[in-house]
């Protein structure tokens, strides 16, 4: 199964995402809630290091991904909310690599929210997605 990019006419190509995905027909959607930087055991991982947590809160989302009968290459959109946005911007060489590790060269439809907290005390940021599953 395969997501299709979408990209509006005459648009500048995005980088590092897509700016829509369309699901192919007899595709499930699966939800995922939002994700910390929790291991298996519900303990954050990497107090106060924003690219370990990052690492292993994206690796959640496509555990639930894969759970849920998909891969990585299933997720149409993430949302990562950020409780620092000049965090985000100074780990972009670190966050390319840890991507690339995670998800290779699929990008699906993002979005980036900066917060002033999240619920689960020294998460520096969550992330939460939505996959396309047959």
């Amino acid at each position: 199964m395969t997501l299709e990019p979408i990209q509006p006419h005459g648009w500048k190509l995005p980088r590092g995402y897509a700016n829509g995905m369309r699901a192919p027909q007899g595709a499930r959607i699966l939800f995922v809630a939002g994700q910390v930087a929790w291991d298996a055991q519900q303990r954050l991982v990497g107090a106060d290091d924003f690219v370990a947590q990052f690492r292993q809160a994206l690796a959640n989302v496509i555990a639930v991904v894969e759970a849920g009968g998909g891969k990585a290459s299933d997720i149409a959109s993430l949302t990562v909310f950020v409780t620092d946005k000049s965090r985000y911007l100074a780990s972009t060489r670190e966050l390319t690599a840890v991507w690339r590790e995670l998800m290779g060269r699929h990008y699906p439809a993002m979005a980036l929210v900066e917060v002033a907290g999240l619920v689960e005390d020294g998460a520096l940021l969550e992330i939460q997605g939505v996959a396309a599953v047959r």
